[in-house]
């Protein structure tokens, strides 16, 4: 039985991890409609590499694929401390509010400008001609497809971390952190990389098979990176943790956490 104390720091806790996951996992998809050089954004000349004989790519991604680790390696964080109703929690109301921003900004986008909006922004700083208006639609409305994709490769990311990361456990125990936390995000983001692209490019697009997995393969190069060197700072995120809810709390909450048997 909790105390008010110990209560009142796992319901902190949640919410701090809750807010940390909810507001990446959004900035995510509203700037990932920006495509970016990852080459050139470090001083470097594009690699051009040839899939398939037909596609030559570069490291060009989506710059939500710059926060998409962070958001699950706190799904990792939560997993551990809250378990597989945490995430669950977190994850339907994060997709919840994804979907009802995609809405809000439908509704914003289909709104008649103002003139003197217009007219006040009719040029850019060199002087051409700028239309604020299609600017602002271009940059936040995104197709049905993407929409959907997104949603369906979030939620079926989110399960199959939480599933790998709990089965890792089982072996794990309460060692080798960075096996369960690492090899969980691995997998979910592999499946991520390519059910996005899949559903957004090949089903509701015109992108062929072949095309599909090149650039699901230059995604998931990234986020293997990525989250391989995030596993220091996973290490800090438990430390700090442990330290703010106090060895017999840590201990009682992920003990309880891996009690949940449940496939999701």
């Amino acid at each position: 039985m909790l105390n008010k104390s110990q209560s009142s720091r796992k319901t902190n806790l949640f919410i701090f991890l809750g807010a940390i996951f909810l507001t990446n996992a959004i900035l995510a998809e509203i700037i990932g409609v920006k495509i970016f050089s990852g080459e050139k954004s470090l001083g470097f000349e594009p690699v051009n590499w040839n899939f398939f004989g037909e596609f030559v790519l570069d490291f060009n991604l989506t710059a939500g694929a710059i926060l998409w680790p962070v958001v699950f390696i706190t799904t990792d964080i939560i997993n551990e401390y809250f378990g597989k109703k945490g995430v669950r929690k977190i994850s339907l109301l994060t997709a919840g509010m994804i979907a009802y921003i995609f809405l809000v900004i439908s509704v914003v986008t289909r709104l008649v400008p103002a003139d003197f909006w217009l007219d006040v922004n009719a040029s850019s700083p060199s002087g051409d001609d700028f239309n604020i208006d299609y600017a602002f639609n271009t940059i936040f409305r995104q197709g049905g497809g993407i929409i959907i994709g997104s949603l369906t490769a979030f939620l079926l990311g989110q399960l199959v971390d939480v599933f790998v990361f709990q089965k890792l456990r089982s072996i794990t125990g309460e060692k080798m952190i960075w096996l369960r936390a690492t090899g969980s995000t691995l997998v979910s983001q592999f499946i991520d990389s390519f059910v996005v692209l899949g559903i957004a490019f090949y089903v509701f697009g015109n992108w062929s098979l072949s095309q599909i997995i090149a650039v699901g393969i230059m995604n998931y190069i990234y986020k293997f990176v990525v989250a391989v060197g995030l596993t220091p700072l996973l290490y800090l995120g438990h430390g700090i943790i442990d330290r703010y809810l106090g060895k017999e709390l840590s201990e009682e909450m992920i003990n309880e956490a891996t009690k949940d048997k449940s496939f999701i």
